[in-house]
């Protein structure tokens, strides 16, 4: 059986199933991202890219609403007991961040192309076609507001990257060196690292 204390509480399947497929798209959308902007492709490859950029960035808004639904719905694991509370109060916020994140960037990318001169369509994966947002595109600034939405989506990108950064790092950190059970509720399988014992120091 085992410590009970010991045990890992894990994610529901659903959760962990899209915690991956979303951090692989948004992984596939930044690199997408650094490409289209600092790359020279062809203007037919350039195209394509942002398409796909465009489709994968939509997908990840509508799966990203469903994981917010989804985590009100299941409540999480809970945090570990002996987690003192700063780094439980900076787990909670760096989560609440990329979810503002996962939600806000493709919001902002949808608004850009909405307001954009140029008017280009968005069809999801060649496949489906998907509307501008009708309340920007009846605006008559449109030069105006579409370098704004660009620069936010661009700065939002690098934030994006950092708290990524972080939330692996923390990750890590737990599994490596806290030896701790947090990264197998998202891993399935993923060997246990057993705690050392803490040395007694005589008086």
């Amino acid at each position: 059986m085992g410590d009970p204390a010991r045990r890992t509480v894990r994610y529901t399947s659903v959760a962990v199933a899209l915690h991956w497929l979303i951090g692989l798209a948004i992984l596939a959308m930044l690199a997408m991202g650094l490409a289209m902007v600092h790359l020279k492709l062809a203007p037919v490859d350039k195209f394509k890219l942002y398409q796909l950029h465009k489709s994968i960035g939509i997908s990840i808004l509508i799966l990203a609403v469903f994981r917010l639904g989804w985590r009100l719905v299941h409540r999480p694991p809970s945090h570990p007991a002996d987690m003192p509370r700063w780094e439980s109060g900076a787990a909670d916020g760096t989560h609440v961040l990329l979810y503002a994140l996962m939600i806000g960037m493709p919001l902002v990318g949808w608004a850009m192309v909405s307001v954009s001169p140029f008017n280009l369509p968005t069809v999801l994966f060649g496949v489906i076609p998907w509307p501008h947002l009708s309340f920007l595109t009846a605006l008559g600034s449109k030069p105006v507001l579409e370098p704004v939405f660009k620069l936010i989506h661009a700065y939002g990108a690098y934030v994006l990257i950092g708290f990524i950064t972080l939330h692996v790092g923390a990750a890590l950190r737990h599994y490596f060196i806290q030896h701790d059970t947090i990264l197998q509720r998202m891993i399935p399988g993923l060997p246990r690292f057993e705690r050392r014992p803490t040395a007694r120091t005589d008086p």
